[in-house]
């Protein structure tokens, strides 16, 4: 028997296939499939997935054209709802799992097991399943009404500190002259307004929080705070995923995901406020998002495996 994972994302598609013991025979990659709204999408969508597919089979000694799948799991960034007839037409599989992004990822960060996963970086989000199947989720509001936490909320929280500082009315700050260096502005006002500007998208404005993380490092008391309000909103968004899906004291697995945890004083903070309840453990995921959806594959077969020889790209 043959399994499929596929995680298809806004950069790239990613394609595992495993065996009934859950040994990983291939892998295979091809270009983004988040959107298939018109003709052209569609098929760029398709050509993405014929990629993947047909590198994973190649790698695997297997024929593309021929290879049916026990089950296939496929999750997508931008959700699954368009995009289920497209997977059929393109995988042969006697049954499917057509989902969004986070629940593959969830299910790679934790090895399939029951826990949660909490993702930052431009945006955030926090998402648990219990091991009666129960999913919850917190955030990923979007960063008009919500996205704390995330690398867009510590740049504007660092914006809005400058702001101060120049006006007279908060704490001095390296932030200032970081951010104003980096960006080219004149002023805290002038760089305030640029960034209402097509000049800065929310993924250049979400940059800015690394000089952040290298300010607070340096001392920065300014920083730091914002560093440590936002591991505490992060840490909260997780709390109310584990309120609503497991009891007090049961064990729990949860694993953060995404760039602003690549600091080491949020993450020592975010790490430290979850583990003051027993039984919880809280670390970096053990697997990506395309092994999660290998193992959802095999949870859409009723079958529990182990994966091995996962490409080391994909841990």
């Amino acid at each position: 028997m043959l399994f499929l994972g596929v995680d298809g994302g806004k950069s790239a598609t990613t394609a595992l296939i495993a065996d009934e013991t859950g040994r990983v025979l291939g892998m295979g990659s091809g270009g983004p499939c988040n959107h298939v709204s018109g003709e052209e999408r569609r098929a760029k969508f398709l050509e993405a997935i014929g990629e993947a597919l047909a590198g994973a089979c190649a790698q695997a000694g297997l024929d593309a054209s021929a290879v049916s799948f026990r089950a296939a799991s496929l999750g997508f960034s931008g959700g699954a709802h368009d995009k289920n007839d497209l997977v059929r037409e393109a995988i042969r599989a006697e049954s499917f799992s057509i989902t969004d992004d986070a629940v593959i990822a969830l299910a790679g960060a934790t090895e399939g097991a029951p826990g949660i996963i909490t993702i930052a970086g431009t945006g955030s989000i926090s998402r648990g399943r219990n091991a009666a199947g129960k999913q919850a989720r917190t955030g990923g509001w979007g960063y008009v009404f919500g996205d704390e936490g995330s690398a867009f909320d510590i740049a504007r929280q660092a914006l809005r500190a400058i702001l101060r500082r120049e006006e007279g009315w908060g704490p001095d700050t390296a932030l200032l002259r970081m951010l104003l260096h980096e960006t080219g502005a004149r002023n805290a006002n002038e760089l305030m307004h640029r960034m209402y500007t097509s000049e800065f998208p929310r993924p250049r404005i979400a940059s800015l929080a690394k000089l952040v993380d290298r300010a607070a490092r340096a001392g920065d008391i300014v920083a730091t705070d914002i560093l440590h309000r936002a591991a505490q909103d992060l840490a909260v968004i997780t709390a109310a995923v584990r309120g609503q899906l497991f009891q007090e004291g049961e064990p729990l697995r949860i694993a953060w995901v995404g760039g602003v945890f690549r600091g080491d004083l949020l993450r020592a903070r975010f790490c430290d406020l979850l583990s003051l309840n027993d039984g919880v453990h809280v670390g970096p995921p053990t697997y990506g998002p395309a092994a999660g959806a290998l193992l959802e594959a095999f949870r859409t077969a009723g079958m529990s495996v182990t994966l091995s020889d996962v490409p080391a790209e994909k841990r």
